[in-house]
């Protein structure tokens, strides 16, 4: 794999309301926030942009709602931000996709010709997989990192349940199999970027 030196890291929703296990219910891979760490040192430290961003919830009861504790940053997020050796951008949405926050994202990217990124963040079936599907049919080329990502167990229609493992491993065959992106390991990306 190669990295391109202006690939771009997308830092989705790594909030604190994700913590309140109560309301989200059981998560799946306790390793995803090392990784995101980890992911977004290499990234600052080898100068390349890093987009963070926000989920400000319109729904009254979510933890992830604007002047609530959980809408911030996860701490290890929060004391990474300002700290890199390349360009920053923070934006926030309401919706899944981070292509459709503000700043615009797409635009953002465009300007400085950056045409591959990463996605790391949360959920990895929610707004991590809805802005790599949108980044790959906007023609850029996304590498997804699995392992930098968490969700929950879910339920549907007709009380079908998946449990977070399950529909973590759903979203990677969707990704790769659908050609949206490149389902890679965080210690991939971290060697290829290095």
């Amino acid at each position: 794999m190669e990295i391109a030196e202006n690939a771009a890291l997308v830092v989705v929703d790594v909030q604190q309301g994700f913590e309140e296990e109560a309301y989200w219910g059981p998560r799946d891979n306790p390793e995803a926030d090392r990784n995101i760490a980890e992911l977004i040192d290499t990234w600052q430290a080898t100068g390349r942009p890093v987009v963070f961003v926000r989920h400000d919830s319109t729904e009254r009861d979510s933890p992830l709602r604007e002047g609530h504790p959980g809408n911030a940053f996860k701490k290890y997020v929060e004391e990474r931000r300002g700290r890199g050796a390349g360009p920053e951008l923070f934006l926030t949405k309401s919706v899944n996709s981070a292509f459709y926050g503000a700043p615009d994202l797409d635009a953002w990217l465009r300007e400085a010709g950056i045409r591959q990124f990463v996605v790391a963040g949360i959920q990895t079936n929610m707004c991590a997989e809805t802005t790599a599907r949108m980044g790959g049919n906007l023609g850029y080329e996304v590498f997804f990192a699995l392992d930098a990502t968490y969700t929950f167990d879910g339920v549907g229609p007709w009380g079908w349940k998946l449990s977070a493992r399950e529909l973590s491993r759903a979203t990677a065959v969707t990704l790769h199999g659908g050609g949206f992106a490149s389902v890679v390991r965080s210690e991939e990306l971290v060697a290829a970027a290095k």
